[in-house]
């Protein structure tokens, strides 16, 4: 018999991209080493004797730069990573084996799309914003779209439609929309298998204070051990209307990494 889901790809499926293309400039936080990307060799720098040249590229940047997932291992509290485990020994030898990012499986899992902006009647989330509990239970009444066990519940903010415009999208002196501590404790009881917004830090960030103080890494990463997949690009599915769909992503396999860049895909019945 033929696999249901070869079937379902046979009969025709729509891809929606949710990540955000990598370029030399994008905005991204300033915790981290920025992307840079170059050309060591281009086309003419050496010419084989048939005619023919190559060229070829040098990347370099932070695994918490473009859209990406953190790993466990990226957020510890009073010395101790998820589990328990002791964050100053288990980075000894500049890797993280137990948590690092190759931890992470690939992801073929329901994903949902909770579209706050749309729940409220805006285009979206004023800065510095906190989405609140009754606003997540107000959007999942709203668009009638369920979250379970497993599930890659996405938060949109509505705040990913600045990213072309850099340093607004930081956020630095008007803070950023997002889940706070009471939001994160929501999503962990839905008992989600990861989680992601349309901003470079997840959760809401208040006017100055950057990214001092991340209390829903803690509760997600630390505490629940649920990932987190940050700049997301969520537009197209907010504009769509579609809210539940079939969610593909696939971390680089990084040894000991505390993070990966990722080009997560939304599918959906064509």
């Amino acid at each position: 018999m033929t696999d249901r889901l070869l079937s379902a790809v046979q009969s025709g499926v729509e891809v929606i991209d949710l990540g955000r293309q990598l370029r030399v400039g994008m905005p991204q936080s300033p915790n981290h080493p920025q992307f840079w990307h170059t050309l060591p060799r281009r086309h003419g720098d050496m010419t084989r004797a048939d005619g023919s040249s190559a060229a070829n590229d040098m990347v370099t940047m932070g695994t918490h730069v473009g859209t990406h997932i953190d790993a466990l291992a990226h957020v510890s509290q009073q010395g101790k990573m998820y589990g328990g485990l002791d964050a100053a020994g288990a980075g000894v030898g500049g890797k993280y084996d137990e948590l690092g990012v190759h931890t992470i499986t690939p992801m073929v899992r329901r994903g949902v799309l909770l579209d706050v902006p749309g729940t409220l009647g805006v285009d979206s989330c004023e800065a510095g914003y906190e989405i609140t509990v009754a606003d997540l239970d107000r959007t999942v009444e709203h668009q009638g779209t369920s979250v379970s066990e497993g599930d890659v519940i996405l938060v949109r903010s509505g705040w990913g439609r600045l990213f072309a415009n850099g340093e607004s999208y930081i956020g630095r002196e008007t803070g950023v929309p997002g889940v706070g501590e009471a939001g994160a404790e929501w999503l962990a009881a839905c008992t989600a298998h990861a989680v992601g917004a349309d901003t470079i830090a997840f959760e809401r960030i208040a006017p100055r204070a950057g990214h001092s103080m991340l209390p829903a890494h803690r509760v997600l990463l630390v505490e629940h051990g649920i990932y987190i997949i940050e700049a997301l690009a969520l537009e197209e599915l907010a504009r769509r209307q579609v809210h539940e769909f079939t969610f593909i992503l696939i971390p680089l396999n990084i040894y000991g990494a505390t993070g990966s860049p990722v080009r997560p895909l939304a599918v959906i019945s064509a």
